[in-house]
């Protein structure tokens, strides 16, 4: 921000940054004093973009939303928390269950064991960091929300996030084929980060769903291929190998949220 000169625009005066290291909780209550709120949006990557989404890299994202949940909580000046989980933290149930329900939605989990069966390690990192967070948000009386996006697309976001991108690809058939595959525009997840730590002292609370696409057809599927630079096939190539249950995806609370708070959309006001 401060090379391309968005710190100037931003009113530098009323912003400043501050280095802190996600594994040292007492760097963490540095950097957040004076703030009210927190938003919780980083997670580890490979620094290459060559090895992608490891195992190791989940374990290290839980710990540090752990530190980060915990140096919110001890910072006397934070009353709010908004951590950016992943849709992928809702979708990766066991079909095997024949009560699952059909529709995902906010209350909807990803089986922790599934994901390690599959070697999903993005989406368990992302299911794990959450549920940490949840955890000691309830231990501690830390006032948090949640907000689990599909993946995230945007003017060239997938290519200057290549790893979190193509880790969030792992099993796309399979949730191209299930209906499941969605995606959200960066800025749109944005203005939902504002909208619910905005409401966090109304109406907010909880998880909220994110995404503003569902891919259901192979136009779609290519387009976003296109879009991120791989081959179609990864997406929907073999998606008529899995079992054709469909299931619906619904971000209802997030957009009754939005329709409440934000007046006017294309002139980014809040009330």
């Amino acid at each position: 921000m401060q090379v391309s000169g968005e710190m100037m625009m931003a009113c530098s005066n009323k912003i400043s940054v501050v280095i802190a290291k996600q594994t040292e909780i007492q760097g963490l209550m540095e950097a957040f004093d004076g703030c009210r709120g927190v938003f919780h949006t980083s997670a580890f990557v490979d620094p290459s973009g060559i090895s992608g989404y490891s195992k190791s890299m989940a374990e290290i994202e839980v710990k540090a939303s752990e530190n980060v949940m915990k140096a919110c909580a001890r910072t006397s000046s934070v009353r709010n928390c908004v951590l950016t989980s992943s849709l992928l933290a809702c979708i990766w149930r066991d079909s095997s269950q024949h009560d699952l329900p059909l529709l995902v939605n906010h209350d909807s989990w990803s089986n922790e064991a599934l994901c390690m069966e599959k070697k999903l390690w993005f989406a368990l990192g992302k299911l794990k960091a959450e549920k940490v967070a949840w955890k000691i948000a309830e231990e501690m009386s830390l006032k948090l929300t949640t907000i689990c996006p599909g993946l995230i697309t945007g003017p060239q976001f997938s290519h200057r996030n290549p790893t979190a991108t193509i880790a969030y690809l792992k099993g796309a058939q399979e949730m191209y084929a299930k209906g499941l595959l969605a995606t959200v525009d960066v800025i749109r997840l944005a203005e939902a980060h504002v909208a619910v730590f905005e409401a966090m002292n109304k109406t907010a609370f909880g998880r909220y769903i994110c995404f503003d696409r569902i891919i259901a057809r192979d136009e779609e599927a290519e387009k976003l291929a296109s879009e991120i630079g791989i081959p179609p096939n990864r997406i929907c190539g073999n998606s008529l190998e899995f079992i054709p249950t469909h299931f619906e995806l619904s971000n209802k609370k997030l957009n009754n949220l939005m329709s409440r708070t934000i007046r006017n959309w294309h002139g980014q006001s809040l009330p």
